[in-house]
């Protein structure tokens, strides 16, 4: 069995998901800092209370919540920098990563109002709210491709094959 793969030490077409790895580092060390945020923390607050997933975050208040996913999305940028040298801590920073773009994307199903369905000429048509979490669809699945590419090849070949 083959080790854990890293792109920083792969080449060809694999080295640059490198880059792929630095824009979510940024990705997670911004909307971190935005956790801390009075502003972010109100915005926000809908989306958990209406989670099946993360409304027990309510526990901890409205600041507390948001400093949880703020600290959250600190951890997965640490362990995806980490990742650069590690490639199990890379497999394990961008799993969190699709954890939390999962939850997001969840959003769309679990807050009233983000979407609303209908059979006009525009069937789907979303809020402020709904146009925000929209993105979180590429970033789930820049995740998903930094998780697969931290794998070692033969679990990604037997999983594939």
């Amino acid at each position: 069995m083959q080790g854990f793969n890293v792109a920083e030490s792969g080449g060809g077409s694999y080295r640059p998901l490198a880059i792929l790895r630095w824009v979510m580092v940024i990705i997670f060390i911004s909307f971190g800092m935005q956790k801390f945020t009075l502003q972010s923390a109100q915005g926000i607050a809908q989306f958990i209370t209406n989670s099946p997933f993360i409304s027990w975050l309510s526990v901890f208040g409205l600041r507390g919540e948001a400093y949880f996913l703020g600290v959250a999305e600190f951890v997965i940028a640490a362990l995806l920098v980490a990742g650069s040298f590690s490639p199990i801590l890379s497999a394990v920073g961008s799993f969190m990563g699709v954890v939390t773009f999962a939850i997001t994307w969840s959003f769309f199903f679990t807050t009233p109002g983000v979407v609303t369905w209908s059979l006009s000429t525009d069937p789907m048509a979303w809020n402020l709210a709904g146009e925000f979490l929209f993105k979180d669809i590429v970033l789930l699945c820049v995740c998903v491709v930094l998780f697969l590419a931290s794998l070692p090849q033969s679990i990604v070949r037997s999983r594939t094959g």
